[in-house]
């Protein structure tokens, strides 16, 4: 299977949200890839549900929707109703995330699990198998631009031990200073969705930056 690209709309022009939107949709990207940060969880704040409603709306390609807040599961109908394919939960953020996992499946979405990156792959032993991807932060969550880390790799080689192991179908997902050079070395590594920002959007060829990024073998 051929990893799939989801671009981070937290890295599209506001000010012309649509036109990036709709060039995404002429991409070979696979998924939009949307964050929405509350400023308690992480030390930032993005957009909310309004938004993600309204790119539902011309988007041709699914949305996963990754919370980076506090209490994630009070918000499972909202993120339904927004339109996303994929609801991303931080497991820092879940006391009872088994519990937040199976109400995500019971809205009809598809359930991803986050970590941060000083949060090891061991912890998801018992919840695994409940999932359908794992969200591993290459860079501490809150803002675009950051500096890829290294260790990240070995985390991703290790989770996918766990799957393989287990005869899972759950996917590996990366988000965090994704560009040609590290995606390369995530896919060697086992990941599945790679997540890319800034180096799509402030790309002069975004189109083109998707193609070369899907294209690495």
């Amino acid at each position: 299977m051929s990893h799939k690209i989801a671009p981070s709309l937290l890295s599209a022009n506001f000010l012309n949200l649509q036109a990036d939107v709709e060039m995404i949709n002429k991409s070979e990207a696979d998924w939009f890839h949307c964050d929405v940060m509350d400023g308690s969880f992480v030390p930032n704040i993005s957009f909310g549900f309004p938004i993600i409603k309204q790119i539902s709306t011309i988007a041709k390609k699914p949305l996963d929707v990754h919370l980076m807040i506090v209490n994630p599961d009070k918000y499972i109908s909202q993120v339904k109703e927004a339109g996303a394919y994929m609801m991303n939960v931080h497991y820092e953020a879940c006391t009872h995330l088994h519990r937040t996992v199976s109400g995500i499946h019971e809205a009809g979405m598809k359930a991803g699990v986050t970590l941060n990156p000083h949060t090891p792959v061991s912890l998801l032993e018992d919840i695994l198998q409940d999932v359908d991807m794992v969200l591993l932060m290459t860079v501490n969550p809150g803002f675009g631009g950051q500096k890829f880390i290294e260790h990240s790799l070995s985390k991703v080689s290790r989770l996918k031990d766990m799957i393989l192991k287990r005869n899972l179908q759950t996917l590996i997902e990366v988000d965090g200073g994704v560009n040609l050079q590290t995606g390369k070395q995530l896919v060697d590594a086992g990941a599945d969705v790679l997540v890319a920002g800034n180096a799509v959007f402030a790309d002069a060829d975004p189109v083109e930056m998707i193609h070369k990024l899907k294209s690495l073998k």
